[in-house]
């Protein structure tokens, strides 16, 4: 204990010497002088926040307590900086050693005074804007990485970039996919494990084939590439064509031209690491087209789809898999937070990694060898019955295998738990996360045929004979709809408390060993709960939703909560879908402390909704309009034309006068709306447009 104590008053000298000097570079100098080499983000100073989930586990909790039950209500803005976009700011900062670091759309990365909030540098890629248009949800990054000295940005078009964390001058960059001849993009945070940069990609649903790839965090040399579903057996790209694992995945996938359709399963965002066993946790997406009569012959598991692959860290081979979704047919992502932890479960203790993805169902796995321990439903759900009490395996429901005719299946595609970063309390023993019930009405689209850099589902039920049912059966569903942020006992498989939230699209959670969870919230605000019992304890006004993942560290004696609040992507979709639209401010980066008494500035003044133009296309053109937004325009501007990043319901005269200016020859490309001139003919933006005034005008007035 002795010895102990004296290194630890050491490593204070140290520190403080190295003032000045990245936090991780001097605790590297210190731990390499008594143990040879040592990993600067296995064991992470208590007052940093060095990683996207603070530790290799993601458990996203905080050793620190001075904020607490007693004095939270005290919590005020210390600073904030306005971020200059309307689109969702969807990243968990990092910081360390008095800086904070932060990324926006199109990867634009800041570093912060953590104290004052002065920018220190500003770093750009220069992303093209087109890019946005392939971005399933806007063109958002959810966090970045930092190992030694550097700090690692994943770009949405491909790149990973390391920059010197000091100046934000680039030291390396390297590409990770061929974006020109695929609908690739990166909006997951990289995660570095070891040295190694591991990173996955979005995509699925345009038509692009899953992979993760690691690459050496000081040189940016690739190191190995795993991927998550088969390619063509004649031609192979890495070996593939005889490697087992392809073979034994191949064998679940069924027809001739399944990987023409891409596949899917892509990594795009949860990714995680357990540095005892060296395996890398990776969770999987949903298969490209979502559809599996289109895409797998209406057979086969689709392995990987909707799973938690584990590979070797060093090699990137195969260790297990296990799959939540088989032969995933509703949307269902898996690429939730993989959380680890070691529980007691029938009195022995378990490593475990832990996920509540999108199908409604928390699962605990062993983190060694995949085994299933338990799984049980946390919402409504009826496309699955749950495991297998033999194998372990899901059990599906025939019934929510959807054909032509409409069906009413639980969840609905926005998830139950979607990519809103879960917590784990090793205090409490229960996970934190944001959950939502939903239903939606499936059915196929007959007609389907998939097309290169389109959203393909190969969903319909909108036809003559079909329309009624569907709308029948979604009010029915409507009905369900339901929110909350929920504290789950993952040993019990049970809720502990849950607080009722107005709608989908709360923020991340993260929690602190004074026992408090913060989270943002749908209502515009961000707030504190008691972690054992979800009382409410405080809440600030945010004038904007903060989706994004939080943080909280320690500088000079005080500490500080920052959190984004950038309303946008899927989840602002889903809530001007509901008709609500909330005046909102545009994105920030907002800095709590005890004691803070910065005051953001009021809300600008809505502007009215300019009226529509009259329609005057024929009922087939906006027919043939309504299918051709669907495929191209709605992931970024919400279903049915109503919100997303613009709503176009509510464009003025000016901007319906230059509409085939802006869809066919790029005028707002600077803006992030990509010139479509290479998908769609004059005619069909014309289609578009007629939907787009139709729409328009059904709803004016509301």
């Amino acid at each position: 204990m002795k010895s102990l104590k004296s290194l630890v008053q050491i490593f204070a000298i140290l520190r403080h010497a190295l003032r000045g000097f990245p936090l991780a570079v001097g605790a590297v100098l210190l731990l390499s002088a008594c143990n040879g080499a040592a990993d600067p983000l296995a064991d992470p100073p208590g007052d940093e926040w060095l990683s996207d989930g603070r530790t290799y586990s993601a458990q996203r909790f905080s050793p620190l307590t001075q904020i607490d039950a007693s004095n939270v209500k005290g919590l005020g803005l210390a600073w904030y900086d306005d971020l200059d976009t309307y689109r969702g700011v969807e990243a968990t900062p990092l910081y360390a050693d008095g800086v904070l670091y932060n990324i926006l759309p199109f990867n634009i990365t800041i570093a912060y005074d953590a104290k004052t909030g002065k920018r220190l540098w500003t770093y750009d890629p220069e992303v093209p804007r087109e890019m946005g248009r392939y971005a399933c949800c806007e063109p958002v990054a959810r966090g970045l990485a930092m190992w030694k000295d550097k700090l690692i940005i994943a770009t949405l078009d491909g790149r990973l970039i390391g920059l010197d964390r000091k100046t934000g001058e680039k030291i390396w960059s390297t590409r990770t996919f061929d974006n020109e001849r695929y609908a690739y993009t990166i909006t997951g945070a990289p995660r570095v494990f070891d040295g190694k940069v591991v990173v996955g990609q979005s995509g699925g649903d345009l038509g692009v084939r899953g992979f993760v790839a690691a690459w050496d965090a000081d040189t940016g040399r690739k190191l190995w590439k795993f991927y998550l579903t088969p390619g063509n057996p004649a031609k192979g790209p890495d070996g593939e064509a005889s490697d087992p694992i392809m073979d034994m995945i191949r064998k679940t996938w069924f027809g001739d031209k399944y990987w023409e359709l891409g596949g899917g399963a892509n990594a795009w965002d949860s990714i995680a690491y357990d540095p005892e066993n060296k395996l890398v946790f990776v969770g999987t997406g949903n298969g490209s087209p979502l559809s599996r009569y289109h895409r797998s012959e209406n057979k086969g598991d689709n392995l990987f789809l909707c799973s938690i692959v584990a590979l070797h860290a060093d090699t990137g081979e195969y260790a297990w898999h296990y799959q939540m979704v088989p032969g995933e047919d509703w949307d269902y992502t898996c690429t939730s937070s993989i959380v680890s932890a070691d529980l007691e479960i029938d009195g022995k203790e378990r490593q475990v990694v832990m996920q509540a993805p999108k199908n409604g169902f928390y699962y605990v796995l062993d983190r060694k060898t995949g085994e299933l321990i338990s799984a049980k439903s946390y919402v409504k759900v009826n496309w699955s019955s749950g495991p297998d009490p033999e194998t372990g395996k899901m059990i599906v429901n025939p019934e929510a295998r959807y054909g032509v005719d409409p069906v009413l299946v639980y969840p609905g595609p926005g998830g139950a738990h979607n990519w809103f970063p879960m917590a784990y309390s090793p205090r409490t023993k229960l996970a934190y996360f944001p959950a939502y019930q939903s239903g939606r009405t499936y059915a196929l689209d007959p007609d389907f045929k998939a097309k290169p850099f389109r959203s393909n589902s190969g969903w319909g039920g909108y036809g003559p004979h079909q329309i009624g049912q569907t709308l029948a059966l979604q009010k029915e569903g409507d009905k369900d709809e339901k929110a909350w942020l929920v504290a789950y006992d993952p040993v019990k498989q049970a809720i502990a408390w849950k607080v009722d939230l107005p709608r989908h699209g709360n923020g991340g959670v993260f929690v602190t060993a004074s026992d408090l969870v913060f989270e943002g919230t749908t209502r515009q605000t961000f707030a504190a709960f008691d972690a054992k019992t979800g009382k409410q304890l405080w809440e600030f006004p945010t004038q904007s939703a903060p989706v994004a993942g939080g943080i909280t560290y320690e500088l000079d004696g005080e500490q500080y909560v920052a959190i984004n609040a950038g309303w946008g992507g899927g989840a602002a979709q889903v809530e001007r879908g509901a008709g609500i639209e909330l005046p909102r401010a545009p994105a920030r980066l907002l800095v709590f402390k005890l004691g803070g008494e910065q005051q953001l500035p009021p809300l600008a003044a809505q502007e009215p909704v300019p009226p529509p133009p009259a329609l005057r296309a024929s009922e087939a053109e906006v027919q043939r309009g309504a299918k051709l937004y669907a495929e191209t325009c709605a992931q970024c501007h919400g279903d049915n034309a109503v919100g997303g990043v613009k709503d176009l319901r509510h464009m003025d005269a000016a901007t319906h006068a230059k509409f085939d200016d802006i869809v066919l020859k790029g005028l707002y490309v600077e803006k992030g709306m990509g010139n479509f001139s290479d998908l769609i003919s004059e005619q069909e933006a014309h289609d578009i447009h007629a939907y787009l005034i139709a729409r328009a005008n059904e709803d004016w007035g509301e």
